[in-house]
């Protein structure tokens, strides 16, 4: 199929972009890698009347490492994190996140602010900005403000930006210190959306135990979910094997899937402990590493 005709709006600034969406109203959309809304017009589950394009918008096109925060404009790819020089010493759950990502074309124009604005649940983006801790800044005829991973998502495909607004910039906080991390998923097929998948990151005491734990999971909710349960049970432990059990074992009680064309809700509740656990061991086997 082919698109619904549709008027191409190609602003400048994002002041300009911000107007032409106010302007357009609720019929409008704006698009930056276009790798999940272009698909959508095409089988026309997605109609706008409008599309503003952001990838003229220059100062929105940057992916850096400031001090120890990763900092990413809306039109920034997915190639351009990848190509960070020493991101995956500084965070290998990112790192490894992005790389799962599609495949090379996609990841060739797809971009981080994209990808968290549509909120696919099975995503990749929305789970790092979560376990991360991170922030997006997002602009609209009010003026500019600043959203907190924890209170962005609302369910499948929501965000809490209004229809008004358009992401400008994402945030990710990196930890320092003795940490390990990591990013595993399961899918049918290398590219394909994740069954489900985990990022994990730990960070270890002097002694050895638990100084703090981040786990975030995906393709199990109607969004992205951090792990509540398992941390509280990593934090301040000795991050043993049995605890690690524990840990991945516990959020059992925090995950709902939904059966789909890519497996069954019992098979998804399995795949995402196995990959809980897998995060969890590499996340402290890579933390020791950095003690050592």
């Amino acid at each position: 199929m082919k698109p619904a005709a549709f008027e191409y709006l190609a602003p400048r600034s994002v002041e300009e972009a911000v107007a032409l969406l106010a302007e357009r109203g609720e019929d409008a959309k704006v698009i930056a890698g276009g790798q999940s809304l272009v698909p959508m017009m095409a089988f026309r589950l997605a109609t706008p009347a409008a599309l503003v394009d952001l990838n003229g918008v220059s100062e929105l096109d940057h992916a850096r490492v400031d001090r120890d925060t990763l900092v990413l404009g809306a039109t920034a790819r997915h190639r351009s994190v990848q190509e960070l020089a020493g991101l995956r010493e500084r965070c290998a759950m990112v790192a490894e996140a992005v790389g799962l990502i599609g495949h090379p074309p996609i990841r060739n124009r797809g971009t981080a602010g994209g990808s968290i604005a549509h909120a696919d649940p099975a995503a990749e983006w929305p789970a790092l900005l979560l376990a991360l801790d991170g922030e997006v800044d997002a602009m609209g005829p009010g003026g500019r403000r600043t959203i907190a991973a924890a209170d962005l998502f609302r369910t499948y495909f929501t965000t809490a930006l209004a229809p008004d607004e358009i992401l400008t910039e994402v945030r990710l906080p990196l930890p320092a210190g003795a940490v390990g991390s990591a990013f595993v998923e399961v899918a049918q097929r290398h590219g394909d959306f994740a069954v489900a998948g985990a990022g994990a990151l730990m960070i270890v005491a002097d002694d050895g135990s638990v100084a703090d734990a981040r786990l975030v999971l995906i393709g199990v909710r109607d969004t992205a979910v951090r792990s509540v349960a398992a941390e509280t049970i990593l934090r301040g432990a000795s991050p043993t094997d049995p605890v690690l059990d524990d840990a991945t074992n516990a959020i059992r009680s925090e995950i709902d899937p939904v059966s789909d064309v890519h497996g069954s809700s019992a098979y998804r509740r399995r795949v995402a402990i196995a990959v809980a656990r897998r995060a969890v061991t590499l996340a402290r086997d890579r933390a020791h590493a950095a003690v050592a």
